[in-house]
């Protein structure tokens, strides 16, 4: 066989074998942006309002071998092991039925939080939090275990995964949290010292899962949010914004198209998430005016942009404070987004 034909014999073997081989990582690309006018509706009635709040997604797929090695040469996109994303011993579907739990604890919290901001009162209550799945290097290994029931941490009582996420980020590295827990009926008491959070090692984490059990929200209004296919917490803020936008008479968006992310509270402070970049290019590339993003996502948000106005915030009256200094925008300048969600977002945890 002739030197050409062998030589285009391996090449062809090669692609092949690239283009078939699945390393063991995702690739996360910006997703897409989308008007929340559209997917929530209070007492069934639509968005009347010029100006729109945009939740943005990133779309995360496992590649193959040349799409790993475009993404880690692509500005937008980065190669994350699976390892990382999917704790070991949660499929697929799990670990999306996890998502979907978060992403039903943000739209709850959202409407409870924008109606107690909008001066009604909204009672909750909950069976607790409980230990989905521990990541392998967790400092919580042989200390919590899946099943377990989180009804308090540090003396303090909680409800939601949330709460268990936001308090264990305020703490420090290294610091010991102490978990009140129901394990197989009986009350136990568990100290866990904090690692690094996974994504951002600025932060404290106990690298495990949590999901919140059997939340219970008394609502005065009838509130719906469809996202579609979108799962995880980070869209909470954006949602906070688009029902309190219905719930007051003024319009909170001005006339602008005002994009954001981020994950929030019981009492409104605003939490870091993943994804920051992806989601920043993917609003800027839809025409948003302003993106809102959480204090400790800042500067990687900044470095993103390339003529968006970033807006960093620490809690929703910051980012209330914010909207209230923007001029309203003439009538015919308003734009309306028309882009459509994407798949899925990363979990901060």
């Amino acid at each position: 066989m002739p030197r050409f034909v062998k030589f285009i014999v391996v090449l062809i073997a090669v692609v092949i074998l690239g283009t078939y081989i699945r390393p063991g990582y995702f690739l996360v690309k910006p997703g897409s942006t989308e008007g929340l006018g559209r997917m929530i509706e209070l007492e069934g009635a639509p968005r009347q309002e010029e100006g729109e709040f945009l939740m943005v997604t990133v779309t995360q797929q496992q590649g193959n071998l040349w799409g790993m090695f475009y993404g880690v040469f692509h500005p937008f996109i980065d190669v994350r092991p699976i390892s990382g994303s999917i704790p070991t011993g949660m499929d697929r579907e799990e670990y999306n039925e996890l998502m979907k739990s978060w992403m039903q604890d943000s739209q709850n919290l959202a409407r409870v939080i924008a109606l107690r901001k909008a001066g009604y009162e909204v009672p909750i209550a909950s069976d607790g939090v409980e230990v989905v799945e521990l990541i392998p290097d967790s400092p919580a290994q042989g200390i919590l275990s899946p099943g377990d029931i989180i009804k308090g941490l540090d003396g303090e009582e909680v409800h939601l995964a949330e709460e268990v996420v936001r308090q264990i980020q305020n703490k420090r590295v290294g610091e010991s949290v102490t978990l009140s827990i129901i394990r197989e009926g009986e009350q136990l008491d568990a100290e866990v010292i904090t690692a690094t959070n996974p994504e951002q090692p600025d932060l404290a984490a106990l690298r495990v899962y949590v999901k919140t059990l059997n939340w219970r929200p008394l609502l005065p209004l009838s509130i719906s949010i469809e996202t579609g296919p979108v799962v995880g917490p980070s869209a909470g803020v954006m949602f906070v914004l688009e029902i309190l936008d219905r719930l007051v008479p003024e319009n909170l968006t001005r006339g602008y198209l005002i994009a954001g992310t981020g994950m929030i509270s019981l009492d409104g402070e605003i939490g870091s998430i993943g994804g920051v970049k992806q989601k920043v290019i993917a609003a800027e590339q839809a025409g948003a005016d302003y993106f809102l993003v959480p204090r400790d996502n800042y500067r990687e948000a900044l470095q993103a942009t390339s003529s968006m106005e970033i807006i960093e915030v620490e809690s929703l009256d910051e980012a209330l404070a914010f909207l209230s200094t923007l001029s309203r925008r003439e009538s015919a300048e308003n734009k309306t987004s028309d882009l459509y969600p994407g798949f899925r977002f990363i979990p901060a945890y």
